[in-house]
């Protein structure tokens, strides 16, 4: 498409929208009296309006049947997060049992690592990628050190990260597969972010899935940034374990609760460790109070306590607002936003002297989501501080770096115009 940097193109595109409606379904901080320009999603996404009506329905049912509301409640709480199975395993790709809820996203990774690093003396080294994010570093830290000292290994050795070219912004597949076959026999997990929160860029989860199981090591994926804004078929792709926040694309709420997926070929392991609780106990005994565990069948079987039904409330509003749009739609739109956006910083660097805008988000539809991270060569945080006056909130990282994440279930094609020329003033003033 042949875009234009006007008012009215911007309003065309709107027009032609088909979820252009839901920009309506949520709650727009504002500034000086005016709803913002929201492009951080990628770190916490708005708030649905049904979110409030979902916990409410919570807060009435504890009013008015306390403990009953466990069984009589509309939604009743003691199997709440099944009703999640259905929706989730449509936005990841995966099957009903293989998805579930539970806790928070470092939480479920250092629960599924009981599982999925095993280290022995030989097999123990972790691959990830360079400066993944700082709560992966230190959960790989932790989990070597626990098992350094019992296993027998140098834990100095254990963490083998994937660093990116001389003068390149993004990962190279070449290198990540070549690192893996490297590694070989000593290789005990592959961990990557699928989409990096830093450049945006989206990995082949596929194609390195596959590596690492060929080398007999386990793979799991923190999809923090790539749950509700990509294509994922983490069943058809073989991933052995995955987990995502909820707070993020999928505007759940601060700090909320996580999703998490263990594929079916380890449903029946009964080798493979786990941390138990009773809420992973077999739900037909589960209140007989047996002193065996019996896991759930599935991915609910990695559950471990009873589960925060408050917290839950406003993700499922979210994810029942998913079911209805479906990930096709929702990246459809996604597609051509970015790439708007895109055109809108291109123009406007065209426009300016003394600036140069590099966009460090691979440029391959096929390589990136909603995300755009731009380095503003030539301008420091005194135009981020700009921007965030005038009402586009957006996200600094060090040095000079801003992201950009539109949105599609309430970000608009007018917003990337207003953008641009509130970008472009703040440059020139």
């Amino acid at each position: 498409m042949d875009f234009i940097n006007s008012r009215e193109f911007a309003k065309q595109l709107d027009s032609q929208d088909e979820l252009n409606q839901y920009r309506d379904e949520f709650i727009f901080p504002k500034v000086n009296g005016k709803e913002v320009i929201y492009f951080t999603g990628n770190s916490l996404g708005l708030q649905p309006k049904s979110a409030k009506i979902y916990v409410d329905e919570v807060m009435d049912d504890w009013a008015n049947l306390a403990v009953e509301g466990h069984f009589y409640s509309e939604k009743p709480w003691w199997d709440y997060h099944e009703r999640f199975c259905q929706p989730l395993s449509e936005i990841v790709g995966a099957k009903p049992t293989e998805v579930g809820v539970m806790n928070t996203l470092t939480v479920n990774l250092h629960l599924l690592m009981v599982s999925f690093y095993q280290p022995t003396a030989k097999k123990y080294k972790i691959i990830c990628e360079e400066k993944a994010f700082p709560s992966d570093q230190y959960m790989f830290q932790s989990q070597v050190h626990f098992h350094a000292k019992s296993v027998g290994f140098n834990p100095e050795e254990a963490i083998v990260e994937v660093k990116k070219r001389e003068g390149e912004n993004t990962l190279r597949l070449d290198d990540i597969l070549q690192k893996i076959e490297e590694v070989g026999d000593e290789l005990a997990l592959v961990l990557f972010g699928g989409v990096n929160y830093y450049t945006g860029q989206v990995l082949d989860m596929k194609a390195i899935t596959e590596a690492g199981q060929k080398q007999g090591a386990y793979v799991g994926w923190d999809l923090a940034h790539a749950a509700g804004n990509i294509a994922l078929k983490l069943h058809e792709w073989n991933v052995d374990f995955a987990a995502w926040c909820s707070y993020k694309y999928m505007n759940s709420g601060p700090g909320n609760v996580s999703g998490y997926f263990v594929h079916e070929k380890h449903h029946n392991d009964n080798d493979l460790p786990r941390f138990a609780g009773w809420y992973g106990h077999n739900k037909e005994r589960r209140f007989l109070m047996e002193p065996k565990f019996d896991p759930v069948h599935g991915a609910n079987g990695w559950q471990i306590s009873n589960l925060p039904i408050l917290s839950m409330a406003p993700y499922l509003a979210s994810v029942e607002m998913f079911a209805k749009v479906g990930m096709e739609k929702l990246i459809k739109k996604r597609n051509l936003l970015t790439a708007y956006l895109e055109f809108i910083l291109s123009e406007i660097d065209a426009e300016v002297e003394g600036t140069t805008f590099e966009i460090l988000t691979p440029e391959n539809q096929a390589e990136r989501g909603c995300q755009l991270s731009v380095y503003l060569h030539g301008q420091g945080r005194e135009l981020f501080n700009y921007l965030m006056e005038n009402g586009v909130i957006t996200d600094w990282r060090e040095p000079n770096v801003i992201r950009l994440a539109p949105v599609p279930f309430y970000s608009s094609f007018e917003d990337m115009y207003d953008f641009g020329q509130i970008l472009r003033k703040g440059i020139l003033k």
